[in-house]
């Protein structure tokens, strides 16, 4: 069998970001708009000598959406478990309990062949050295200070929040994260941040921004005023369902894959070396207290941030 590009991805995928052992079951659960990526894992999987098992589901309508009931009971069952969706389970009870039953996960949020193929062919060693680096700098830390070119200054507390280095080895029971990957995240205390922060990169649900920022002004750790246009009135809409835990300051991440490139996509475009982002909503799977089903990241080009008063960055470098 001559092997496909993407057939070497969904391989490093399964062998080396999972570490997947033959005598072990393998689950990949897809959705319609996934199909041709799920497959190439699961056909790779069995080629690969594991007792494997594909199910397919219509595709979700929002990020953190929960799964069927029967399927994330399925999600339990098996040793390793890869979910390339168009909408992510990354952030889904059916994700964490089934983390908490043993299985080790990998969840392709927005996945596309392009993604696949570019972000699996990555050196992960590399990947997991600098994501557990930044993330032993901000378990040392207490308060952080972003700052960029659009107009972000946004300060908070992370004191006692336990960071997570997204390295892309998941290879101990229980492990979950993102596929491909590439960065070091922390939930920021809530009602700890204040300032403005602007997404002049990439907005989950919304793609690439292009000339049209969103200016996001944050008071007491929450979202209060969207401006900047049409985007920012989506997003806003986009919000609004879900009330005032929506709008909660969920996360702080830094990427560390210098494979990829800003696409449009939040799968890639949050893991860019050299960006940051923040996120809206849901942070219970990050050691956070709110628990609503939406999260929502947005890229900062070109930032510098602090930690506890000392840079770490400085315009993206």
């Amino acid at each position: 069998m001559r092997l496909t590009k993407l057939d070497k991805a969904a391989e490093t995928a399964i062998s080396v970001c999972m570490g997947a052992k033959k005598k072990e079951s393998v689950l990949v659960l897809t959705d319609t708009d996934t199909r041709e990526i799920g497959y190439a894992i699961y056909k790779n999987a069995q080629r690969l000598g594991h007792e494997t098992a594909y199910l397919e589901m219509p595709t979700l309508e929002t990020n953190g959406q929960e799964p069927p009931a029967p399927i994330a009971e399925a999600m339990k069952l098996f040793d390793v478990a890869l979910f390339p969706t168009a909408k992510s389970l990354t952030h889904t009870n059916a994700r964490r309990a089934a983390s908490k039953a043993g299985v080790r996960i990998a969840t392709f949020p927005g996945i596309t062949k392009d993604i696949m193929i570019r972000g699996m062919n990555a050196d992960y060693k590399k990947i997991a050295k600098a994501s557990d680096a930044m993330t032993r700098k901000l378990d040392r830390a207490s308060s952080v200070r972003i700052t960029s070119p659009a107009g972000t200054d946004i300060s908070f507390s992370i004191k006692g929040r336990k960071a997570i280095s997204s390295r892309g080895l998941y290879h101990k029971k229980g492990m979950a994260g993102n596929l491909p990957t590439g960065e070091a995240y922390v939930a920021p205390v809530e009602g700890s941040a204040e300032g403005v922060f602007v997404v002049d990169g990439s907005m989950a649900g919304l793609g690439l921004l292009g000339k049209e920022k969103i200016v996001v002004e944050v008071k007491d750790g929450y979202a209060t005023k969207f401006s900047g246009g049409k985007q920012a009135k989506k997003l806003e809409n986009i919000l609004k369902k879900f009330g005032k835990p929506g709008r909660n300051i969920a996360e702080f991440g830094v990427g560390t894959n210098d494979n990829l490139k800003l696409s449009g996509l939040l799968l890639e475009d949050e893991k860019v070396a050299g960006t940051v982002h923040l996120a809206l909503g849901n942070n219970i799977s990050m050691g956070g207290s709110v628990d609503v089903p939406v999260h929502l990241d947005g890229v900062i080009l070109k930032p510098s941030f602090w930690l506890d008063g000392k840079q770490v960055m400085k315009d993206g470098e």
